[in-house]
């Protein structure tokens, strides 16, 4: 399809001045509440919006500086003691202090928070504020990730007055926070627009860049249609993007007024999980004969256009800690041992070629977020299935409902996709069982995973953390407790306007803190 045929669909706001920028994105962030939040699209403004104690590089592998310009380690790795920059304010001119990331860090970890990614800040002993400039994180055990972890952006520093202010309404009329730009507002499902930080100067010092932002207003504006986020990166309305669906890169490197960057040093992988508790999808070989019936080379290729990986593992075989003994026992496309499978253990076609097995039918549910790279992808695997006789119903939801609606016990499969810089990273997210039912809605509930998932938390040296990571790697593919579907580089789409920007890919925000925004001189 040529960039000719595409058609807008939403009619965008008009160009904005020389200082103001544009990002089209596919789906709006559920609220902008750091420790409630696991939305990709909440990360994208909490880091712009906010600091984080400590950084992390471009390369996914070097920890920086942060709002802590240095920090020590004990040597039995139980307490983490933060020295804080000078002259670091909140957006209303209020000095930021070691009480602030004290009280941030406590909420984060407090069983009334209630947040899903609570597991990600250790177990903490106490935080601590020695003084205004100096923070002692303690912990009841090693946590071998702890300071990855707390690059993320469930860790941003916030303000307690704002807090207490806002109630219920915090993250959603309202922010107050540290980072190079501020919250101006926010129009659910539209758009999020936020303002310069004048004064800012504690950036991460692999931006090399002493001063506040060079944009003064950052609009990101939530456009669903694909056709319409392409078009408005070929007329201007759009200066940069992350969000260009596959058929559109290739054309997208042929326009002189645009760049096309990739980056491998990215790990987002697309899959969909099952509920193994749920009626068909708690037959291990259903769960199986799915993985074998599903062809992700096909996927990869002719949907995605050579643009991503066909994945057959829960994480990319790149990623630190990966259990090189998974590699020839993956499950891949067979769709004739897939029949194979389900005819012995009993799930036998019907009249209208749907299986089933005493009187129920293989009709598993699937919760797909709204937009339409799951529409495709889900409608690709189900198409995938009725050729093995399982016949997937699809119910979407928009970004917005969809994270709740994800927690609950309604479906038998979810779609999801996820960013991650280690296995432990990926496992301790989704297969801790007190992370049931979000986000370990598969409802996997295992001793063994739990207690192997803790000894790679607390290992004191890699080849520890290593081997307990690849032991769980090992049992969650064996219970193929997921359908992978692919892995996704890191692309970002811009105006030749802008300098050329480095893709970053802490937890797939590819534009971090936005401080590498610059228009050309």
């Amino acid at each position: 399809m040529g960039l000719a045929c595409l058609a807008a669909t939403t009619a965008l706001p008009g160009l904005l001045s020389a200082q103001e920028i544009t990002i089209v994105r596919e789906v709006d962030s559920n609220n902008y509440e750091p420790q409630k939040s696991t939305a990709r699209a909440a990360a994208e403004v909490l880091f712009m919006i906010g600091d984080t104690l400590v950084s992390l590089s471009p390369d996914m592998r070097t920890i920086s500086d942060g709002l802590a310009r240095e920090w020590e380690v004990s040597d039995d790795q139980l307490t983490y003691t933060f020295h804080l920059k000078d002259g670091i304010k909140f957006c209303d001119g209020k000095p930021l202090t070691a009480q602030d990331v004290a009280y941030t860090m406590k909420r984060w970890v407090d069983p009334a928070t209630n947040s899903p990614v609570a597991w990600r800040a250790g177990v903490v002993d106490d935080v601590v504020a020695v003084d205004d400039k100096t923070v002692e994180y303690r912990l009841k055990e090693p946590f071998s990730e702890l300071l990855y972890q707390l690059t993320q952006s469930f860790a941003t520093i916030i303000d307690k007055d704002n807090v207490e202010a806002l109630g219920d309404d915090f993250g959603v009329n309202g922010f107050n926070g540290t980072g190079p730009y501020c919250w101006e507002s926010w129009t659910p499902r539209d758009k999020m627009v936020m303002t310069r930080h004048e004064g800012y100067n504690w950036g991460p010092a692999f931006y090399g860049n002493d001063g506040a932002a060079h944009m003064a207003k950052i609009t990101w504006q939530v456009v669903p249609e694909e056709n319409t986020r392409t078009v408005a990166l070929v007329t201007g309305q759009s200066d940069v993007t992350q969000y260009i669906p596959a058929i559109a890169l290739s054309q997208m490197r042929t326009q002189p007024n645009l760049e096309v960057h990739r980056s491998d040093e990215a790990f987002w992988t697309y899959f969909m999980g099952f509920k193994i508790d749920k009626e068909t999808v708690s037959d291990q070989a259903v769960r199986a004969a799915i993985n074998l019936a599903v062809n992700q080379e096909a996927l990869a290729e002719d949907m995605m256009f050579g643009e991503v990986e066909p994945a057959y593992s829960y994480i990319s075989q790149a990623t630190l800690d990966w259990n090189k003994d998974l590699d020839d026992g993956l499950l891949r496309y067979d769709p004739e041992k897939a029949k194979a499978i389900l005819d012995d253990a009993g799930w036998l076609p019907g009249p209208d070629g749907i299986r089933q097995k005493d009187g129920v039918e293989l009709r598993p549910l699937v919760y797909v977020f709204g937009g339409s790279t799951w529409q495709k992808v889900s409608e690709f695997v189900q198409a995938e299935l009725l050729k093995v006789g399982i016949n997937m119903e699809i119910q979407t939801f928009d970004a917005t409902v969809a994270w709740g609606k994800m927690a609950t016990q309604e479906f038998d499969v979810f779609a999801m996709s996820y960013p991650y810089i280690s296995a432990g990273d990926a496992l301790n997210l989704y297969f801790r069982s007190e992370n049931i039912p979000t986000p370990n809605r598969m409802n996997w509930d295992d001793a063994e995973t739990d207690q192997l998932l803790s000894e790679g938390k607390a290992a004191l040296s890699a080849e520890a953390r290593a081997s307990s990571y690849g032991k769980v790697l090992k049992k969650v593919h064996d219970a193929a407790l997921w359908l992978p579907l692919y892995h996704e580089p890191m692309f970002i789409v811009q105006s030749a306007k802008l300098e050329s920007i480095a893709p970053h890919n802490n937890y797939g925000a590819g534009l971090y803190k936005g401080l590498g925004l610059k228009f050309k001189e």
